[in-house]
């Protein structure tokens, strides 16, 4: 019965009601729309830094990440590594060895980080594979490499040019190689476009003197919140030696800092946007508070009771809190749905500019149910503590005054 009076109230003065369920309903698809940009565009950064180099978690020899040198590699074991693979949450291995050389095309010369892989585990973690533009994809027993296309317009070298890499291998040895190049791939990065070349595992091994080693084991995961609990337990399988495992928060720290410091930012504006949202809300209570002494004076009197009027009020508030912001949602989600499967590009000029900061030039789009749940939440919570100003009213409200024209 109470519902159904509460519902009733709500109509009985549509402009009022309306302006209260818009105000929630604008909050809410606001908020919305904010949130997930900015989850977006953090799990874009996430993506772009962590699974197309670093991976979620890293294998390496103790010292490694503080001296990136050949020598602190350490010897490939596929055995041990399938053990690693067979734990909850982990999809593959990713073997590499990686060094710098200098590349060498004519008359150009460029620094490049040279990366030794197995194509194939590669491919599932940075889908470099989708990001070829010319030539074809290595195998694991070419010669050939594969260039990133900042460095290969560097150079001025395209498929079919054979590539001079000099450089230092493992314990001293001279590397010096010709490497025909079979393919040149486009990364989102800059840092990465401009500087990457792949070979096959085998070929890199030979090239710095370094059978049967490598410098770092990346893997892939199904879910990069279970990265802590799955480092724990690959450090217990490594527990006798001397490895160091680091989950992808440890890999990039200076990336989780500024996504923590850009939310921070992103809650104030949105607290900010509940606080203007939270005074229109407050100015309807006020106006329906204040239009309808008269009626709550006539209610008391004839014998209703001020906790069962207050429970009415309350219900009316909530109901329209309720469709405010489920509103806010319905229309929040098929443009944020869009916008998820097409994400805003920057245009030409504008792209060159961001990229220079290392940053992909593009608004992603989150899904993530969370930012729907949490502006309900706080809408909830606001609408409840606003709502204590007519409920107070009522409990100090005097009737005969009430009722004075």
């Amino acid at each position: 019965m109470y519902t159904t009076l509460a519902w009733r109230n709500i109509w009985r003065n549509k402009r009022r009601s309306l302006i209260t369920i818009l105000s929630i309903t604008f909050a809410v698809l606001l908020a919305c729309v904010m949130r997930s940009m900015q989850l977006g565009s953090y799990h874009r950064m996430i993506e772009n830094s962590v699974r197309f180099y670093t991976g979620y978690i890293q294998i390496h020899k103790e010292g490694y990440w503080k001296d990136k040198v050949i020598d602190n590699s350490f010897s490939y074991d596929p055995e041990k590594l399938s053990e690693v693979n067979q734990l909850k949450g982990v999809q593959t291995f990713v073997p590499r060895l990686e060094s710098f050389a200098l590349s060498s095309f004519k008359s150009q010369t460029k620094g490049a980080l040279v990366m030794g892989i197995d194509p194939e585990r590669e491919d599932d973690l940075t889908r470099v594979k989708n990001k070829l533009v010319e030539g074809e994809y290595l195998k694991s027993e070419d010669e050939g490499i594969l260039l990133s296309q900042g460095l290969a317009t560097y150079l001025k070298a395209g498929v079919g040019d054979t590539l001079v890499l000099l450089g230092q291998g493992y314990h001293g040895a001279n590397a010096a190689g010709l490497f025909p190049v079979k393919g040149i791939v486009k990364f989102a990065m800059p840092v990465q476009n401009n500087q990457l070349v792949y070979m096959s595992l085998k070929k890199a091994q030979w090239f710095y003197a370094a059978d049967q080693l490598i410098t770092s084991v990346a893997l892939v995961i199904d879910d990069p919140d279970d990265a802590p609990r799955i480092t724990s337990e690959i450090t217990k399988i490594f527990s006798k030696e001397s490895y160091e495992v680091m989950d992808w928060k440890e890999l990039v720290p200076d990336l989780v800092q500024s996504i923590e410091l850009d939310n921070i930012s992103g809650r104030i504006m949105l607290w900010i946007l509940y606080l203007v949202i939270g005074f229109g809300m407050f100015g309807t209570y006020l106006m329906m508070t204040a239009e309808r002494q008269y009626e709550f004076g006539v209610m008391i009197s004839v014998g209703m009771k001020r906790l069962q009027l207050q429970t009415i009020v309350l219900l009316e508030i909530t109901l329209m809190t309720s469709i405010g912001v489920l509103t806010g949602i319905m229309l929040s989600l098929p443009v944020l749905t869009y916008f998820y499967f097409n994400p805003i590009y920057f245009g030409a000029e504008a792209a060159k500019a961001i990229e220079k900061f290392g940053i992909e030039a593009v608004y992603a789009f989150s899904l993530d149910p969370v930012i729907f749940t949490n502006q309900a939440y706080a809408i909830f919570i606001m609408a409840i503590v606003l709502a204590g100003y007519p409920i107070w009213s009522i409990h100090k409200m005097k009737p005969v005054e009430s009722m004075r024209p």
